[in-house]
């Protein structure tokens, strides 16, 4: 079966790539050779031969089995296609390498590409060969299948040291010389800790497989040929067919369809839409986090055809670069073969394939959605070729800062066991089987590393999740990875995305400011006012009220007439100068779209005061007065806004007049120069940059015809040239239309921000977190946002650095940050990938230091990328916090990921580790519960590793004492008792302790630095706690020794009451703020001990146990080993208190 099967068409012959013409497989050589070669038979001219000969094997890949006897027909003219193919093939390739020589661009030679490119030509209905080369459009966030599930599991469990030396004990215990106690007291536990861990991750990962297959089932419509393959006659249907395909079936070359509101399922080519002007807008919020919409241009030579039939009968193939990260450029194009003609003598003519090219504005990326119409796009890259997927990584299994410190504490642990085995193995001589008393000793005194430990850490942290989630005051508020809420008490990072976290994306105009007269946002019904009388709406009625006043008045109302045409000027011009366009809704309503939330703020602005936009296309401007009237401009010419030359201008005519103006807005700072002199507009931008509000100066020229028409002929010429046409355009620009222009006016633009942005910054600020804004927004809009959400504090200086090209740049402009740390450093994205590329190490080390720091067009890979270096770098907590797609990569690279619900869907909130709802809740997740679960956690890992060594201390003491016997000195039940009942209910009763009450946690966001320091849970405190284990261990088991009645029972009595007693009286010296459960749980679990006393006849003598004798002894022994600690804290909390302590 060939690849693309051949029909007979309307036209005279169909062919599959630029100018060629199938051949048959079949079809005999003159030479008797049954498959022939491809020039056997075939005259050809010599550059003809030449290029066969050239590319003899690239055209093997056409030769087919041939299904139609009518094929064979006429091999000569088949030949002369081929050769006029090679020829015009040729001619193309090279063009192509003089454009880009390093890539082969046929995708019939792509046997001699390099395996690495993965540059394309497709063409349209590709056959499957070339298909079946390109990954499938399968969408896969899963972490395991049925296979890697268990092995990545216990492999992510036992990397841990902790786990894997309890495993080992848990197995050492089927030895029977090594056996001690009960099994089940070594192998619970440790499968309770599995257990609990695989079905968190079984469920974890069947809610991704049941996204990713919600993603992949998404049906869509694809374009068909309108009759079976078996038809001689492609042409006599009305028009193609769709076909329902779901999302993980559609393959490079496939031809989508798309209606308003539907998710871009891969990366297309726009080739057709609804819209007569060839345009669709799209929702890019998933890709890039900005909420306003983008202008995406169709093919201009597909737009044209009259109907999709024509589109399906195209002869014509897309070249697609190599699939890459950025999302703001593309390089391709659109090759259509132009239709055969042949001369007089019936000689085929050299067929020149017509050349488009593509750019990113002609692309649909996916995940983005069409927001209007609807659409027909090219598939050119699928699955993990699409810009998202590349921008998205793999989540990666976060472990918290605490459990990778209680596993090097583990490891020390290990060593002393080690260490205290060996000793008292040669203490004794090495006597008898010495090994075996090592291990013996090893499994003894493994309590000292307790695996009750992990339990009760894991108990903890689902304790603390829900208490975040059951917090009235920040509701709605998730916690998605129960295994980290300490480290929210530990974050020194804070990376924000702007637009939707720490701003809503509504704008809205505040100010118009006209040199002697400034409208607030209060004020703006004078605006309205002015501008109907400008219009003429209320002229009659003005005149009759003042028809017959004194000259005073008249004068006055000269005055007001004045004033009321600079109104009109500024809004008429504020009206016009801008790239939006009103989309008719399907309920009547109209909505704006522009590239920039501020210039529909402008526009509703102009709406509300009386000047409405009806209608704009590209050469057309509408507008409806104040007095209902329509007045019609002519758009002449557009200059779009840059980040480069931060302005915009347009040319338009009005209709009725003829009257052709020049209106141009932009910053303030290159509007300077180029508005006629004035002494107010630096000192208006001062303050209302100030303010937080985004500043535009609007300015306007009027020109004459001859004046335009001269700036047209220089600008053509401009146009045309080869080199340099850009700035050659631009100067003439500047030359002929940006000179002297009258300054109507400044706006002034607010972005709201989010509730109580301001506080919450201050508040993180002081408590010692730096924090960073990565937007994908302009350099200006970011700058603003920092000043108004109060991230740059009031006088400080704002450094900004773009467009860096050059490595000696890069090195003046850290030197320059090198000596002012006290700056906030705003940086573009392209700068800030040169200074990673060339000076990594230096520039993060430089930045880190700053007190704020901007990027700007970040893409979210670099997003991901700060977070993953200020990690590396400093070693210290990063948080990352957004609520859009192109956020999830910077969430998943941070150690603690917040995701935001918001206006751009809940793609962040899914993604990350605790979801919220707004912005301001990150104060209470961080001050306060994110520093109450670590405190707690510190307490509670150092106690439990005190509850086993205070036990493996007794052990060694005994062991010595008792000619170093590896003999348990607790067996069977009590050591089950003592790891469960006796003194669990306390110790994890620690998880309900706090230093402060939550209004001293939030009005001190200090206390909060101290903990970021790591102070809590340090080898300090470890040691303290070791030597305190030591020394309690021992006195109580020399006491017990000491106070030795007759039989070895008793000791067993005394030692293990006093030590129960000794545990509980150590909780209760540790508790800071006592809770009921506090309470009930020591009380009860003395209560549980001294009833189990009479269930376990074989370890406590009844008679002695309720005789006074036992009762003093036990009351000495506990007072020698705690009274001392209680001691030593009361002089501490005297001599050094703690922090917290000395605000109660």
């Amino acid at each position: 079966m060939s690849e693309i099967p051949l029909h007979k068409l309307r036209r005279p012959r169909k062919l599959s790539k630029v100018g060629y013409e199938r051949l048959s497989n079949s079809a005999p050589s003159p030479n008797g050779d049954e498959h022939g070669s491809p020039t056997d038979g075939m005259p050809l001219s010599p550059r003809g031969a030449a290029s066969a000969r050239r590319k003899g094997k690239r055209r093997e890949r056409y030769i087919d089995d041939a299904d139609h006897p009518e094929e064979h027909a006429g091999l000569l003219g088949d030949a002369e296609d081929v050769q006029d193919g090679e020829y015009r093939d040729d001619e193309e390739q090279e063009h192509r390498d003089r454009r880009e020589p390093s890539t082969p661009r046929s995708p019939w030679s792509r046997k001699f590409k390099p395996p690495q490119d993965k540059s394309r030509t497709v063409p349209f209905r590709p056959p499957d060969k070339l298909r079946s080369r390109f990954p499938a459009n399968i969408v896969r966030n899963q972490k395991y299948n049925a296979f890697t599930f268990l092995p990545i599991v216990f492999y992510e469990q036992f990397k841990f040291f902790f786990n894997l030396y309890f495993l080992l004990v848990a197995l050492s215990q089927f030895v029977p010389a090594l056996k001690i106690g009960f099994i089940a007291t070594y192998v619970a536990p440790l499968a309770f800790v599995l257990f609990v861990t695989m079905g968190k991750e079984a469920y974890d990962d069947y809610k991704r497989n049941l996204r990713d297959r919600e993603a992949n089932s998404a049906r869509y419509l694809i374009l068909t040929p309108t009759t079976s393959n078996s038809s001689p006659d492609l042409g006599r249907d009305d028009g193609p067919h769709t076909r329902s395909v779901p999302s993980s079936a559609l393959r490079v070359g496939d031809l989508v369809l798309l209606e308003k509101n539907q998710r871009v399922p891969t990366d297309l080519v726009l080739l057709r839409t609804s819209d007569a002007s060839g345009t669709c807008f799209i929702r890019t919020d998933q890709l890039d986090g900005e909420t306003d919409w983008k202008l995406r241009v169709a093919v201009p030579t597909c737009q044209k055809l009259p109907s999709e039939r024509e589109l399906m009968e195209l002869d014509a193939e897309i070249y697609a670069d190599a699939p890459t990260k950025d999302i703001h450029t593309f390089i391709g194009t659109f090759t259509i073969n132009s239709p055969r003609s042949a001369s007089e003598d019936g000689v085929p003519m050299v067929q020149v394939p017509t050349v488009e090219p593509l750019t990113a504005e002609n692309v649909l990326w996916a995940n983005t959605v069409l927001a209007a119409g609807s659409a027909i796009g090219f598939v050119v890259y699928t699955g993990p070729e699409t810009r998202a997927v590349m921008n998205t990584s793999h989540p990666e299994t976060k472990v918290g800062l605490l459990d990778l410190e209680i596993n090097r504490l583990a490891k020390i642990l290990c060593a002393v066991t080690f260490a205290l085995s060996f000793a008292l193995v040669a203490l004794n001589g090495f006597r008898g089987l010495w090994y075996i008393y090592i291990f013996r000793f090893l499994i003894l005194f493994s309590s000292i590393i307790p695996i009750s430990l992990r339990v009760n850490l894991d108990m903890g942290k689902t304790v603390y999740a829900q208490q975040i989630m059951s917090d009235s005051e920040i509701p709605n508020t998730i916690v998605r990875t129960s295994t980290l809420p300490e480290e929210l008490g530990r974050i020194e990072y804070l990376l924000s995305d702007k637009t939707g976290t720490l701003t809503q994306n509504e704008m809205e105009m505040r100010k118009l400011h006209m040199g002697t007269v400034s409208y607030g946002y209060d004020s703006m019904d004078e605006v309205v006012h002015q501008l109907a009388v400008a219009f003429g709406a209320s002229a009659e009625h003005a005149h009759k009220r003042l028809g017959s006043t004194t000259t005073g008045a008249q004068l006055a109302t000269r005055g007001r007439r004045d004033m009321s045409s600079r109104v009109h000027d500024v809004v008429l011009s504020l009206a016009l100068c801008h790239n939006v366009t009103p989309v008719t809704n399907d309920d009547g309503t109209v909505t704006y779209q522009a590239s920039s939330p501020d210039e529909v703020a402008i526009v509703k602005w102009t709406e509300s005061v009386g000047l409405t936009l009806t209608y704009r296309d590209r050469t057309r401007i509408e507008l409806q007065t104040p007095s209902g009237t329509r007045i019609t401009y002519d758009v002449l010419d557009l200059f779009p806004f840059t980040s480069e030359s931060k302005r915009m201008g347009i040319v338009v005519r009005d209709t009725q007049t003829g009257e052709i103006m020049f209106l141009q807005k932009g910053a303030d700072a290159v509007m300077a120069s180029i508005v006629q002199r004035n002494d107010w507009l630096e000192e208006e931008c001062a303050n209302m940059a100030r303010e937080g509000l985004r500043t535009l100066v609007m300015a306007r020229r009027k020109l004459s015809e001859q004046s335009y028409a001269l700036f047209k002929e220089r600008h053509h010429h401009a146009s045309i040239k080869l080199e340099g046409r850009n700035e050659a355009m631009a100067t003439v620009v500047s030359e002929l239309l940006e000179r002297d222009l009258e300054l109507l006016g400044l706006t002034g633009v607010e972005d709201k921000l989010q509730d109580e942005v301001k506080s919450t910054l201050e508040l993180l600020r002081n408590a010692g977190i730096k924090i960073w804004m990565l937007t994908g927004d302009k350099i200006e809009t970011a700058t603003c946002i920092a000043i108004s959400t109060k991230l740059v504090a009031r006088n400080q200086y704002i450094h900004q650095v773009a467009k860096l090209k050059t490595a000696s740049e890069v090195r003046d402009q850290l030197e320059f940050l090198q000596n002012k740390l006290d700056c906030c450093l705003v940086i573009d994205g392209e700068s800030l990938q040169l200074c990673l590329n060339l000076f990594k190490n230096e520039f993060i080390e430089i930045a880190t230091k700053l007190s704020a720091v901007v990027a700007c067009r970040c893409s979210p890979t670099q997003k991901a990328d700060v977070a993953r270096l200020i990690r590396h770098h400093t070693k210290k907590r990063v948080c990352c916090i957004g609520d859009g797609g192109n956020d999830v990569s910077m969430i998943q690279a941070a150690d603690v990921g917040v995701g935001i619900v918001g206006k751009e869907g809940k793609q962040a909130s899914l993604a990350a580790d605790f979801s919220v709802t707004q912005f301001s809740h990150l104060t209470k997740l961080l001050l306060w519960h994110g520093r109450n679960s670590y405190r707690r956690s510190a307490k509670l890992a150092q106690f439990v590793i005190h509850r086993g060594l205070i036990i493996s201390v007794m052990q060694a003491v005994f062991s010595a004492i008792f000619y170093f016997a590896p003999i348990a000195l607790y067996q069977g039940w009590l050591m089950v008792g003592y790891a469960t009942v006796y003194t669990m209910a306390p110790v994890f009763s620690l998880v309900l302790d706090r230093d402060v009450n939550e209004d001293l946690a939030l009005l001190y966001p200090e206390l909060y630095k101290e903990l970021t320091k790591g102070r809590v849970l340090s080898f300090k405190t470890f040691f303290m706690w070791l030597m305190i284990s030591v020394y309690q261990g021992a006195a109580i088991m020399i006491m017990s020794l000491v106070l030795f009645e007759n039989e070895f029972l008793n000791i067993v009595s005394i030692s293990f009451t006093a030590l129960i007693l000794n545990e509980l009286i150590m909780v209760a010296l540790e508790i800071t703020t006592w809770h009921i459960y506090m309470v009930i749980s020591e009380v009860a679990t003395l209560f549980f001990y001294v009833i189990s006393i009479a269930f376990l006849p074989e370890y406590f003598d009844l008679t002695f146990v309720i005789s006074v004798r036992f009762a003093w002894k036990v009351a000495v022994i506990v007072a020698i080993s705690a009274f001392p600690l209680y001691i030593i804290k009361l002089i501490r909390s005297r001599i050094a208190p703690a922090a917290s302590s000395k605000l109660l």
